[in-house]
């Protein structure tokens, strides 16, 4: 009995596990404007990546 009820709750886990939300991947109205902003200054040239800049401090 006690082996049925410890497989039904790690089965429940499992469950819970799989449909959980991440809350730090969904964004505010406010970051995806950012999001969208930077996307934009990335494709126009205006960004650093930060392997150049950490090629740059060594």
């Amino acid at each position: 009995m006690e082996d049925a009820n410890v497989a039904l709750i790690l089965k429940e886990i499992a469950y819970i596990k799989e449909h959980m939300i991440d809350m730090d991947r969904i964004l505010t109205d406010e970051e995806l404007i950012m999001l969208k902003e930077a996307e934009k200054e990335f494709v126009d040239g205006k960004t650093i990546k930060l392997e150049d800049i950490e090629r740059n401090s060594e």
